[in-house]
């Protein structure tokens, strides 16, 4: 039995309890007894330069490690830097625990540093929030703070540690006997909707499963194999779904992209959506008004919103999916996936040519294609930016779950992801080869975020796809105002391979497409954190920013 101070109490909780030996932070005076407490018990801070990355790596660790993200920031401003990052968190799902530092108790409201009223702005971006007043509770509530987190839906939750007990002394035996918080409890759905639904499945003649991120947070792959492979039907899996089964897979629709979903709405008369919400993507569930719809989902909340569901299933997808399997036939529907190949087969081929066409000025999707073929499929492809994640997006295979993510892509459309998301996922797989393909006006958010890999010697690429703009809200102008009412939306050629440089890293500009493999096999064998700075045709419009543009139109 020894006394040990509130501080060094949080890190040993996270590391003997919950199992959490990696947290993302920017230091601050009021949680400086929290570092101590890591440096005493051997908790490895990947410390960034703004908080905001480090509420986005902390992000992508679960992605990459099915374990929540921890994000430790100060008071105040630590505070406010980490919102964008925590809300994009909410957004997605994402089990994301934040520990937040404060002014002293004794000290609000009375004009003490950074004091401000975090909770009450929290409150509408997190699942649970917190603040702890005793030494002694502060494994409790922070098991508690985990318990939320991955519990149901996951999400993000916010935890107050103020100096007044970081700074003090407890027993050590307030650990004794705890049980860890983020332990995940699954359930499966209602018997007889699982029948119904098994019969609604085996009646249609052209079903399609359209997966979302919740199937990313299940560990439902093995068994959605075994759905897709018995009942023959073609799927779709989107964001951090993707890749739960392979891209290439013969029943898989993502070689055509939007175009392979639109053909798909239209076409079939029977949608299956696991763990997908209903959104602007899908017009709110009003793109295929001739489809039975059965939705599965671990909030039984989203079952009908948007569009009603002929048949809702509440619970864990890989669960209810092993309920499914038993009960649906198996059935051949190659025809069927052949037909819907066949539709969308012309709208894609342009884009198929342009990774094959060589370019000059550099195509966007080429530049893509020579970045895949100089590093391979197996690798992890993170996609940060406007028009490029749509040529990222679509131009790259994903193997395995998050092994092509778009960081940008969700309902949050949040920029800037990319850096910090590859660099939580280098510190998560150190063996796996990760690029991030930026646009150069996503990679301004967070490029000094080289200084954190250069200085915890975290090597992964950033390709920059250099358009000279802030490219579907410049070509956005074009088509709605014209050409010469452009404004706010145009950047400078900038080298930004010199920043990379000057931190520390690797860098090269790259001008012609020829130079682009050469570039990146030189940035992979430099062993640092790289920046590959690619001037690309600033002219090139993408399908999502016309899709964006057509969302934004008021009847």
């Amino acid at each position: 039995m020894a006394d040990i101070y509130g501080g060094h109490l949080v890190a040993r909780y996270l590391k003997e309890i919950e199992g959490i030996d990696t947290i993302f932070s920017l230091v601050g005076g009021h949680i400086d007894r929290i570092y101590d407490g890591c440096f005493e018990h051997h908790v490895r801070i990947i410390d960034v330069r703004h908080e905001q990355a480090a509420a986005m790596m902390a992000h992508a660790w679960f992605y990459y490690t099915g374990k929540p993200g921890v994000c430790l920031v100060t008071a105040g401003p630590g505070f406010t830097n980490a919102l964008t990052g925590l809300v994009n968190a909410r957004l997605e799902n994402v089990p994301l625990v934040v520990l937040c530092g404060t002014a002293p108790v004794r000290d609000w409201i009375k004009g003490s540093l950074q004091d401000m009223n975090q909770p009450d702005m929290i409150t509408s971006v997190v699942k649970w929030h917190a603040t702890c007043h005793s030494v002694k509770r502060i494994p409790e509530y922070i098991a508690t703070a985990f318990r939320h987190a991955v519990s149901g839906r996951p999400g993000p939750v916010f935890l107050e540690l103020p100096p007044d007990i970081l700074n003090v002394k407890v027993s050590d035996t307030v650990l004794a006997g705890r049980k860890k918080g983020g332990i995940v409890y699954r359930y499966r759905p209602d018997a007889a909707a699982v029948k119904n639904a098994a019969a609604l499945i085996d009646a249609a003649q052209r079903p399609v499963i359209m997966g979302g991120s919740g199937v990313g947070l299940s560990d439902c792959d093995a068994a959605l194999k075994v759905f897709v492979e018995k009942t023959g039907i073609p799927f779709f899996l989107n964001n951090a779904g993707r890749g739960a089964l392979p891209d290439d897979h013969p029943l898989s629709l993502w070689d055509g992209g939007i175009n392979a979903a639109l053909t798909a709405f239209s076409m079939s008369d029977c949608i299956i959506t696991l763990g997908l919400r209903l959104n602007w993507l899908q017009m709110f569930g009003e793109a295929f008004p001739q489809a039975k719809v059965i939705r599965v989902d671990v909030e039984g909340s989203e079952i009908d919103r948007n569009r009603d569901a002929d048949v809702g299933l509440v619970g864990d997808i890989g669960l209810t999916l092993e309920d499914l399997n038993p009960l649906v036939k198996k059935k051949d529907r190659s025809d069927w996936a052949k037909a819907l190949k066949d539709g969308y087969a012309p709208l894609i081929a342009a884009d198929i040519e342009l990774r094959k066409k060589p370019s000059a000025p550099i195509h966007p999707a080429r530049m893509v294609e020579l970045v895949r073929t100089a590093v391979g499929d197996d690798a992890i492809y993170i996609i940060d930016g406007g028009d490029i994640s749509y040529f990222g997006l679509v131009g790259l295979t994903a193997k395995s779950k998050t092994s092509v993510l778009g960081g940008a892509g969700g309902l949050f459309g949040c920029l800037g992801t990319g850096i910090p998301f590859g660099i939580a996922a280098k510190v998560a797989r150190p063996d796996t080869t990760v690029v991030v393909i930026n646009g150069d006006g996503s990679f301004g958010f967070n490029a000094m975020e080289f200084d954190t890999a250069v200085r915890h010697k975290i090597p992964f690429i950033c390709v920059i796809s250099n358009d000279t703009a802030w490219g579907m809200i410049k070509h956005g102008q074009e088509i709605t105002y014209g050409s010469e009412r452009l404004i706010g939306s145009e950047l400078n050629p900038a080298h930004y391979e010199k920043v990379c440089e000057a931190l520390g890293g690797y860098g090269e500009m790259v001008e012609k497409e020829e130079d682009i493999i050469p570039a990146v096999k030189r940035a992979l064998k430099s062993g640092k954190p790289a920046c590959i700075n690619v001037l690309t045709d600033p002219t090139v419009t993408s399908p999502a920013t016309l899709l964006l543009i057509d969302g934004l139109k008021m009847e």
